[in-house]
């Protein structure tokens, strides 16, 4: 396994020698290596001297260079390391303007090291994964048939690796809409209907998530994930569920095996903050937008809990928009990941 090397930076020297401790078996073992700094100037000169450092746990005041400046010429110097901040707890401010600079994380002083053992290994882990994903594209030699030079010359600067990685902390809607039983379907038509139905079903969501200044993030098989930004994005995401349900529902398909399949979608919103990011493809043609994150995760579980016609929001989405929408409880629910039940809501118009 690769050493992963860390900087944190803190102008509290006692911080230093309890990382020191608690992380002793791991530096002894050779898996983690650290490097300190007092405040966001030294950090600088590490980073500039140390190659390969993967994350930089910092302190948000500090003298000389305070952490969110840090943060922000960080970027600049590479997009792969990822930072995760330390803040006072209840410091919601600092961390918000931390996130929306970047950071990949936070954790709130007094520091709880299990938790801080946690985060670190979860940023490690994405860390690595962003540098084999780059490791993949730029040693792929089938581009390399196709791609131009020069392309293949950008993808190995910096600018390349940036753009790969741009991520940013956004407030947003996320729906996942599922055509409900097709896949039954597929097994019982020809390939040349199936494609005519499902492209058939898209195109109404399609046109219904646009109408309401949705973005179609994704097609998963015979769903779609769309992402609404911008005000009152909850309520457009509803708007654009309602009438896709409204529009699927209406139809009626006779199929060739003399059988009718009358389809039904089964929709998951959920509202939240959640990291969008730009995933390049391997042409460098365009930069596919996406999002991640539990809210965007628990979207997707409240679409699998739904049944056929059912468009399922959560406690938090159900407060907003209760005045403006016909809703009715479902209960609560057990989700996968989720510790403890969720009550959830069906919006029915």
């Amino acid at each position: 396994m690769t050493k992963a090397k860390m900087l944190v930076v803190d102008d509290e020297s006692d911080l230093e020698l309890l990382i020191k401790q608690k992380f002793r078996r791991k530096i002894r073992e050779g898996s983690y290596e650290f490097f300190f700094a007092h405040n966001g100037a030294e950090a600088i000169q590490v980073l500039q001297k140390e190659t390969n450092i993967d994350l930089v746990l910092s302190d948000i005041n500090m003298p000389i260079m305070d952490g969110l400046t840090l943060l922000s010429k960080i970027s600049e110097l590479s997009p792969i390391i990822k930072v995760v901040m330390v803040s006072a707890y209840g410091d919601m401010d600092n961390i918000r303007i931390a996130m929306n600079r970047g950071a990949f994380d936070f954790v709130c002083k007094p520091v709880n090291f299990e938790d801080l053992e946690v985060t670190v290994e979860k940023t490690i882990q994405h860390v690595q994964q962003l540098r084999d994903t780059l490791q993949a594209i730029k040693e792929n030699n089938i581009l390399r048939m196709y791609v131009d030079e020069n392309v293949l010359s950008f993808m190995n600067r910096r600018e390349f690796e940036s753009s790969l990685m741009a991520n940013e902390v956004v407030e947003a809607t996320v729906v996942f809409m599922d055509i409900c039983g097709f896949t039954a379907i597929t097994e019982n038509v020809d390939a040349d209907t199936v494609v005519s139905l499902i492209n058939k079903y898209f195109d109404v969501m399609v046109k219904e998530i646009i109408a309401q200044n949705g973005h179609v993030d994704k097609f998963m098989g015979d769903a779609v994930m769309a992402v609404f930004r911008g005000e009152y994005h909850l309520d457009h995401a509803i708007e654009a569920a309602l009438a896709v349900r409204s529009h699927i529902q209406s139809i009626e398909e006779n199929l060739l095996n003399h059988t009718t399949y009358m389809p039904r979608v089964a929709i998951g919103i959920n509202s939240g903050e959640m990291i969008s990011g730009n995933i390049g493809s391997v042409s460098l043609r365009r930069l596919d937008y996406t999002v991640i994150g539990d809210t965007v995760n628990v979207a997707q579980r409240f679409q699998s809990v739904a049944k056929p016609n059912q468009i399922v929001i959560g406690h938090d989405a159900y407060l907003k928009v209760k005045e403006s929408f016909n809703c009715q409880p479902i209960g609560e629910v057990n989700l996968k990941n989720k510790a403890l039940p969720l009550m959830v809501y069906e919006v029915l118009e």
